[in-house]
């Protein structure tokens, strides 16, 4: 058993390589999909009904089919419109517009969760809706649902291991190789299982540090923290 573990580690630039890909093409797709989601949210919540439909739709559609129909529309169907793309980008294209119309109702609600308050108190100053927008609501829409949109950059990167079925070589797909070639399943599949372990944990744990860098907890103590202090005796 032990040397069946040492000749699947013989790959293990090949891993690490495939593992890097599978980060790298997850961080693209995020990217799309968080910028889809924002301006997908801004529509869903317009008054003029030109935006708000075609985003419902895209919502409605992208979320109630397979993301793995939508790689294959990507990559085959889409060269038939004349458009042309490589797997890899296909793969990016659909990760990104699959997520992007979670991350879509995601911040709708992260928008919707800011208090009526703030927007009344930034038109008093005088802000434009724009700079209330960014300023003000994203901010705080953003603090809202944090945890939520780390979770869906997990979801990418469990979600890339789809793109072996385009031909992509990325972890998952990697794997699927070496294991043709060695038959030495338990181990190189473990050996993926423990590599996608280790990125979506550093990705949370970076996402952790992220969020505590740039949304700060409130300077005043708790309310539960203020009432314990009246509750305890008073030194003499």
């Amino acid at each position: 058993m032990f040397v069946d573990w040492s000749y699947a580690l013989r790959d293990w630039h090949t891993y690490l390589d495939a593992g890097w890909l599978s980060l790298k093409l997850s961080l693209e797709a995020f990217a799309l999909a968080f910028a889809l989601g924002l301006l997908g949210a801004l529509a869903r919540r317009s008054r003029h009904l030109a935006l708000r439909l075609p985003a419902a739709v895209y919502v409605e559609v992208v979320r109630n089919t397979p993301v793995l129909l939508q790689m294959f529309v990507a990559y085959f169907v889409l060269p038939s419109a004349g458009l042309r793309l490589s797997p890899v980008q296909a793969g990016v294209l659909a990760l990104g517009v699959n997520v992007g119309a979670y991350l879509t109702e995601i911040f709708r609600a992260g928008i919707d969760a800011v208090p009526d308050g703030q927007r009344e108190a930034a038109r008093v100053l005088a802000l434009s809706p724009v700079r209330t927008f960014a300023h003000v609501v994203l901010p705080q829409a953003l603090r809202n649902v944090y945890p939520a949109v780390v979770n869906q950059l997990v979801q990418i990167i469990l979600g890339s291991s789809l793109l072996s079925a385009i031909s992509v070589p990325e972890l998952t797909g990697t794997a699927m190789v070496i294991n043709s070639r060695t038959l030495l399943t338990v181990q190189v599949f473990g050996i993926a299982a423990v590599l996608y372990l280790l990125l979506t944990n550093a990705v949370v744990l970076a996402a952790g540090l992220v969020g505590r860098v740039a949304f700060r907890p409130p300077l005043r103590p708790a309310p539960k923290r203020r009432a314990l202090r009246r509750l305890l005796p008073k030194e003499a």
